[in-house]
């Protein structure tokens, strides 16, 4: 085997050992402490077609950026072309080094540097043309993503940005490496293709050109040494800047595969996510504490780049309103509203007996097979519990109201703030409470109060349903008959049961038995949060009016007769100095129940009052 070498591949080989030593140091670390139930999942998921989807997903997203693309397509096309282009140079140059030279275990710097050991290779020239033409074309690729990425930094406007994120220092070393990686490989392969007269489009061209006027044999080898300096740089500086992201997205959807996932407790597992942010900047215009609040430092990106540098600061962790709006558009799929709890949890100080009154033992209160759960916001909003109740009667439906006999809070409030402890005693106590009531189907008003019951209480065999959810199913079983009239409505997706829970259509299918519905400019998926979020520890009431006023405008422009929601809070938070009306969905479903139904079940209870006592 000939050994191609020379020393101005130095740098590049030595920056990519470091990078190599510290990923695996890194790696072995994140794996060594991820709880056991993590490592089985990894175990179990490694050698499955869950690692086939893996790789689809890091095509589609890693390489082609699909989801960067659907949320702004010129950010998707400078993402594409910087890690599809380079992918593409670094496969279609391994292809050419073996066509040549027939030698699978040749160094890895050869391909990189295959036109100073092959400026001209004289054997089967239209293939080498060829590999030359296509080469010249992936740089050219690669080039114009740079150039935008330089125009994002000098101005985000031009790629349709109105903010981008702030860089360490090591961000701006790796960066400044980054932008002189290939304009020194066009510059280093054009003016060794001068002095031969070879290359392609590009390359050669430009070569022919810098050769009418430079002296291209004393300046090439100087650039292939700038090429290399340039590659070791970004090497050694990528472990310790954003760039890391590179390298920790495709193993984190491999773990995403295998049904990782994080939690509100802080684990090894968390950590990678942290450093498979981007800071790509597109969380950043979502956020309505930016947009609408003007408070600029707290975003996603900003928190987990401060806790990546060991500089978390509590107070930008818990100004977060928790709305999702920022995880619904992070291209990598980080869970940053549970990364952003389980860092409010670090260091946190809980009482142990803070809940001592509770009692420990439940005795059966209900035989309803139903459970009604309003929630604390709802009990403060009674309008709506006053609805359910006439709703529940309504349509026949035998119920228990379990937080006016016997609940307390869900637990969720807590667990937002990030005291954990506290909130697993009361979900502890309402589980055990639902479960020795034996229901099989438990409703709630309040999506807070639904997001925890799925996702945090075990609750085998009783089904948790939003009041939409259940409303719907009355309205379909045919149990509630609702009157129809011309009356326009809006819609206001609430956070938790929209992009919390998925729950977009039912709400929508309920106002339809009952009106026309007018959508407003944001909705669904990217629907604006009203700002009376209880996950916000900091907001002022100044901050949250000026968040609620975004939201108050859009339903402006839409002028309905009425503007629906679906969450004791956000009703409570719009309502306030809003001169449209606004109602709860159980609200105006109540106002809608058909006479004539009410009245033959009113009939139907005292005819079943009246079997019963003749019986």
């Amino acid at each position: 085997m000939k050994l191609y070498f020379d020393p101005f591949v130095i740098p590049f080989s030595i920056g990519f050992l470091i990078l190599l030593g510290v990923l695996f140091y890194k790696y072995i670390r994140w794996y060594r402490y991820l709880p056991k139930s993590d490592k089985k999942l990894i175990r179990q998921g490694l050698f499955t077609w869950k690692s086939l989807l893996a790789m689809r997903e890091i095509f589609y997203e890693s390489l082609l950026h699909r989801k960067i693309f659907k949320v702004n397509p010129r950010l998707g096309y400078m993402h594409m072309s910087l890690a599809f282009g380079w992918f593409l140079l670094i496969v279609v140059g391994k292809v050419e080094t073996l066509f040549y030279l027939d030698d699978p275990l040749n160094p890895p710097y050869v391909p990189v540097f295959f036109r100073f050991y092959f400026p001209d290779e004289p054997l089967a020239r239209a293939t080498y043309i060829n590999f030359a033409f296509f080469m010249d074309f992936l740089l050219l690729f690669v080039l114009t993503g740079l150039a935008m990425a330089f125009m994002k930094r000098m101005k985000p406007s031009t790629l349709g940005m109105k903010r981008t994120t702030k860089h360490t220092l090591g961000d701006r070393v790796a960066l400044s490496a980054l932008w002189f990686i290939f304009p020194l490989r066009l510059l280093a392969e054009s003016l060794t293709c001068g002095i031969y007269q070879s290359g392609s489009f590009l390359t050669g061209t430009l070569g022919k050109f810098l050769a009418t006027f430079l002296p291209v044999n004393d300046l090439a080898y100087p650039a292939w040494w700038a090429y290399s300096l340039a590659l070791g740089s970004f090497f050694i500086a990528m472990p310790f800047s954003r760039y890391m992201h590179i390298l920790t997205e495709i193993p984190l959807i491999f773990l995403r595969q295998y049904g990782l996932k994080a939690n509100e407790s802080y684990t090894s597992y968390s950590d990678f996510q942290v450093q498979t942010c981007s800071r790509c900047g597109i969380c950043i215009d979502p956020c309505q504490l930016n947009t609408a609040a003007g408070i600029t430092d707290v975003q996603s990106v900003y928190v987990l780049r401060d806790h990546r540098e060991k500089k978390t600061c509590r107070s930008k962790v818990e100004n977060c309103l928790l709305c999702g709006r920022c995880e619904n558009v992070c291209p990598v799929g980080i869970e940053l509203n549970t990364l952003r709890i389980s860092l409010r949890n670090n260091n946190i100080s809980e009482s142990s007996d803070r809940f001592s009154y509770l009692p420990v033992n439940h005795n059966p209160i209900a035989n309803a097979k139903v459970g009604y759960f309003a929630g604390c916001m709802s009990h403060l909003t009674p309008g709506i519990t006053h609805s359910m109740e006439k709703i529940m009667e309504a349509s026949g439906t035998d119920y228990w109201f379990a937080d006016r006999d016997g609940g307390i809070c869900c637990g969720r409030p807590l667990k937002m703030a990030g005291q954990l402890d506290s909130a697993a005693k009361l979900i502890k106590y309402n589980q055990e409470l639902f479960i020795t009531n034996e229901i099989t189907t438990l409703v709630t008003s309040c999506p807070i109060c639904l997001k925890v019951f799925k996702e945090d209480y075990k609750l085998k065999g009783i089904r948790v349903l939003h009041h939409s959810q259940f409303i719907l199913e009355l309205i379909q079983s045919k149990k509630i008959n609702l009157t129809k009239n011309n009356e326009v409505f809006t819609y206001h997706d609430p956070c938790e049961l929209g992009r919390g829970s998925g729950i977009f259509d039912e709400p929508r299918e309920v106002i339809s038995n009952i009106g026309s519905l007018i959508e407003p400019a944001s909705n669904r998926e990217n629907a604006l949060c009203c700002g009376g979020s209880l996950g916000n520890l900091q907001i002022s009431n100044e901050q949250q009016q000026q968040i609620a006023q975004a939201l108050h405008n859009e339903f402006d422009a839409v002028k309905a007769d009425a503007i629906i929601t679906a969450c004791p809070l956000c009703k409570k938070t719009l309502a306030h100095n809003n001169q449209t009306r606004v109602a709860d969905l159980a609200e105006i479903v109540a106002s809608s129940l058909h006479i004539d139904h009410i009245k033959s079940k009113a009939k139907a209870d005292i005819k079943k009052e009246q079997d019963i006592t003749i019986f």
